[in-house]
């Protein structure tokens, strides 16, 4: 895909594209990062990772609720690992099942 349709898709300036590639910019905020993943077709979390950026949707969370603020920094102060990370995820879901 060429800079200019991935621009247009995405609503940026091509030569937006272009700089941000070539690290003449910033990385671009988390929604245009998610616009960007989507229309190549790719997800969004790793890189979202990569540029320290939270997708739209858990920061409008983390905006939102109380609760998940506090259950955050709770978490922090736990110094999760990866591992641990990721079974407090498993346990999440099957609270819900």
């Amino acid at each position: 895909m060429s800079q200019r349709k991935l621009a247009q898709l995405v609503g940026v300036d091509f030569s937006y594209i272009s700089k941000v590639e070539n690290d003449r910019l910033p990385p671009p905020a988390a929604d245009t990062i998610e616009k960007i993943c989507h229309e190549i077709g790719v997800g969004h979390d790793e890189l979202l990772g990569m540029t320290n950026k939270l997708p739209t949707e858990v920061r409008q969370m983390l905006v939102e609720s109380q609760g998940a603020r506090d259950f955050m920094r709770e978490a922090r102060v736990m110094d999760l690992s990866d591992k641990e990370w990721q079974k407090l995820a498993g346990r999440l879901k099957r609270i819900r099942s």
